[in-house]
């Protein structure tokens, strides 16, 4: 009798593995005849590892910053080659460690510029290059002294899925100025500078993606992004711990009535896959 409901756990493990398994195959169906192999990785070239985000150093004094229970773990790159994973996937993009100049990016702060305590929960900023995703690097590698000029994203995903990480996540990137988010909180933004305009950057994680080269412009649309761009977009946000509300878009949360990044963005095709990456790769954590 034991030997036999040893061997219906046994069975029932391996099915409930299956599904979720499928969950993800079935969403890369499209991707699985043009994939090359240097958009495919081993296991032996990533370890297992995440950076938690829960305390933060705040330039002023030195203060740390505990966050509540709700905020998200965020992944860091261990080097410059070899960026590290939760989770090995069916898909896994290729992924390179760029470092922005350190005048593109600051300290994320525990209190806004009047001393008040802020304890947003984490947000990820949807953005588009525009132009060509070297172009953009060079800007977000280059010393930008003014602050009117220092921009810059925590990662980038080129047209063929390359995961470019830019600025490490425990920093404040500059992918917004003048915005704000709406929630059941209400608007959420902060103002660390009393000469700038408030903005989401103090607890935002803002990624881009590459325009395609139609998309050099100001017109409203473009062609719009690749399936590799989709994938490595979801398997990126599928390690973390956020919510489909607190992924947002650039035109979102910008009050300047400037920003309609990223155009063309296919919301709901975005949504299914990250939400089957995310689901098997917290699988795969709890297994």
């Amino acid at each position: 009798m034991y030997l036999f409901d040893t061997v219906k756990l046994i069975n029932r493990s391996l099915v409930k593995w299956f599904l979720v398994s499928l969950i993800v195959f079935s969403s890369i169906t499209s991707l699985n005849a043009c994939l090359s192999p240097q958009n495919s990785t081993s296991t032996d070239d990533y370890q297992v590892k995440k950076v938690n985000l829960d305390t933060i150093k705040s330039a002023k004094a030195g203060v740390k910053h505990t966050k509540s229970s709700s905020s998200s773990d965020f992944l860091l790159p261990k080097s410059l080659t070899k960026p590290q994973l939760i989770a090995q996937t069916p898909y896994t993009p290729k992924q390179q460690y760029i470092p922005a100049d350190p005048t593109n990016y600051g300290q994320r702060y525990a209190k806004d510029y009047k001393g008040k305590p802020v304890d947003n929960d984490w947000l990820v900023v949807l953005h588009e290059t525009v132009y060509s995703a070297n172009s953009a690097i060079n800007t977000f590698t280059k010393a930008n002294y003014r602050d009117e000029d220092q921009v810059s994203y925590h990662a980038l995903i080129k047209l063929d899925g390359t995961i470019i990480y830019l600025v490490p996540p425990e920093y404040r990137a500059y992918g917004a100025g003048n915005s704000v988010f709406m929630s059941a909180r209400g608007e959420e933004t902060v103002q660390t500078n009393p000469q700038l305009p408030p903005s989401v950057n103090n607890f935002a994680y803002h990624v881009s993606l590459e325009t395609p080269p139609d998309g050099a412009n100001s017109n409203p649309y473009h062609s719009g992004y690749t399936e590799y761009q989709y994938h490595s977009l979801a398997w990126l946000l599928g390690h973390f711990k956020i919510s489909s509300d607190r992924i947002t878009t650039h035109k979102q949360v910008d009050r300047s009535g400037q920003r309609a990044d990223p155009r063309s963005f296919e919301r709901q095709k975005f949504l299914g896959l990250f939400q089957s990456y995310q689901k098997f790769i917290q699988y795969q954590a709890d297994t």
